[in-house]
């Protein structure tokens, strides 16, 4: 794509980045010495393309928080200090950005040295927006128009806090997008730029519904980790994603005509972030290198020794950390059944040497335990729930080892479940343990509402930090093991 020095055509780039994760240090691969990604090099192409560029602006489309030591040792503060000195130009709302809950997220956006807009997160009782929804950037006589947007399929954390609430689904979402668009969009906008965190077939449906008069030319979006060829056009519209991490950026070339308010030409490409792209961030790396020795220093105790390594190689199966941690809830909680979320394990395995840091990034997620009284039908209906195909890759819980759940995908129900080797009988009391998500969001993870959980007793917090529980069973009981056995089987 050639330079264009008219008034009326302006050549932009935009770079674009998403669920980043705290994806900070570059990680090695391939030959020896070979190290892809991380913020110093993602920041070195960053400078390298500012520099040979006249006008480039970079966007994070949500999920900068949750991922890496140095983000939950800090609650996020560490991510924000480092993404002041990436200096992204607007960044959007993701679901991660309130895993340290809502107080702190207003907290960090006031740190934040940049806009983070949302559109559609509101306090309940006023339905007044939470926080800044838009962003208009003047860049040499051209305005662009940034809005951020999320939905309650991907934010169930909301339901953490009752007084605030998002739209609920995408429908919702565009008539948000016109009304924005019709009170702001006018003929001194010359590019509209939604910044999405809703995943990218979300993404479509949300293109497909929004009128082409409100103007929108581009979707950059998040939360599904899609690595695309190109991107798609729906409804007149360009979507794309840029992966997870850093080890990838996006890329748009484009050419905005500032009598139609309209991109003419367009370029794109998935920049692979790798040795030769750019120089490092120095200063950058150095930054983060202070955190990091920090870190070092408090988490290279070894707590635990593992007989060996256990893995939990995906959310789709039974693992070996998953039942070691679903074990130790239901012993340290005296629960008949225990509960541990698939994703709440964060790193592929653990061990046989444990250190606090390689426990924290296990399992970073830190929040209360809650004990619920269930009949024997209720257990049996939250199975089938969980265990029914949907139409993405199903998501399976962990359960601890004197549970056995067979499951009919042809009869789409259960063929037995038993705990200590007897069947689960409909009427008899049951209790389970399960992380604070779960039970704040039962209806949507558990198909039961909350006040079903309560209806035979109400429900009780047994620890406060499902963290401390994990980590002390781990210090007192060594050499532990675990291996898969067969405790939820799917018979295809």
């Amino acid at each position: 794509m050639g330079t264009v020095n008219t008034e009326r055509f302006k050549k932009f780039v935009i770079l674009h980045s998403n669920d980043m994760h705290g994806d900070f240090v570059a990680e090695a691969q391939g030959a020896p010495g070979n190290l892809i990604g991380g913020l110093a090099l993602l920041s070195g192409y960053i400078n390298k393309v500012r520099r040979e560029e006249a006008h480039v602006l970079y966007t994070i489309s949500g999920d900068m928080l949750q991922g890496s030591l140095i983000d939950v040792e800090s609650r996020g503060i560490s991510t924000i200090e480092i993404m002041n000195y990436l200096a992204p130009d607007v960044v959007a709302l993701g679901n991660h950005e309130l895993d340290y809950g809502l107080p702190h997220l207003l907290f960090l956006e006031k740190m934040a040295n940049f806009p983070i807009v949302n559109a559609n997160l509101h306090i309940k009782k006023y339905h007044k927006r939470l926080m800044q929804p838009y962003v208009i950037l003047h860049v040499d006589g051209f305005d662009i128009l940034f809005i951020g947007i999320i939905t309650e399929d991907v934010l169930h954390q909301l339901r953490l806090d009752s007084d605030i609430a998002t739209f609920v689904g995408v429908e919702d979402a565009s008539v948000e997008i016109g009304k924005i668009c019709n009170a702001y969009k006018n003929e001194d906008i010359d590019l509209t730029v939604l910044l999405t965190h809703i995943g990218f077939e979300a993404d479509k449906r949300l293109a497909a519904l929004l009128k082409p008069e409100w103007g929108v030319d581009l979707i950059i979006g998040g939360h599904t980790h899609t690595i695309l060829e190109q991107p798609v056009e729906v409804n007149g519209i360009l979507i794309t994603q840029a992966g997870v991490g850093t080890d990838q950026i996006g890329r748009f070339d484009i050419i905005v005509d500032d009598q139609t308010n309209s991109i003419v030409a367009w370029k794109w490409q998935l920049i692979p972030i790798r040795p030769g792209v750019a120089e490092p961030d120095t200063g950058l790396q150095k930054f983060i290198d202070a955190y990091q020795e920090k870190l070092d220093s408090r988490n290279q105790t070894i707590i635990s020794h593992l007989t060996r390594k256990l893995t939990h190689p995906g959310r789709d199966r039974e693992t070996e950390l998953g039942n070691l941690f679903a074990d130790i809830l239901a012993q340290c909680t005296h629960a008949d059944v225990a509960f541990v979320i698939s994703g709440s394990l964060r790193a592929p395995e653990l061990g046989p040497p444990i250190t606090l840091g390689s426990l924290k990034r296990v399992f970073p997620y830190d929040g209360p335990i809650y004990k619920v009284t269930l009949t024997g039908a209720q257990l049996k209906q939250i199975f089938r729930f969980n265990l029914a195909p949907a139409e993405r890759q199903r998501r399976l819980l962990q359960v601890n080892r004197s549970v056995r759940v067979i499951y009919s995908d042809t009869r789409h129900d259960l063929v037995s479940l038993t705990l200590h080797g007897k069947p689960v009988q409909d009427e008899t009391h049951y209790t389970l343990s399960l992380q604070e998500y779960y039970y704040k969001n039962a209806p949507v993870r558990l198909g039961l509402s909350i006040e079903e959980l309560n209806a035979v007793a109400p429900a009780r917090v047994v620890t406060t930090s499902a963290q401390d529980v994990i980590e002390e069973h781990l210090r007192i009981h060594q050499k532990l093991t675990s291996q898969v056995e067969g405790r939820i089987i799917i018979q295809a």
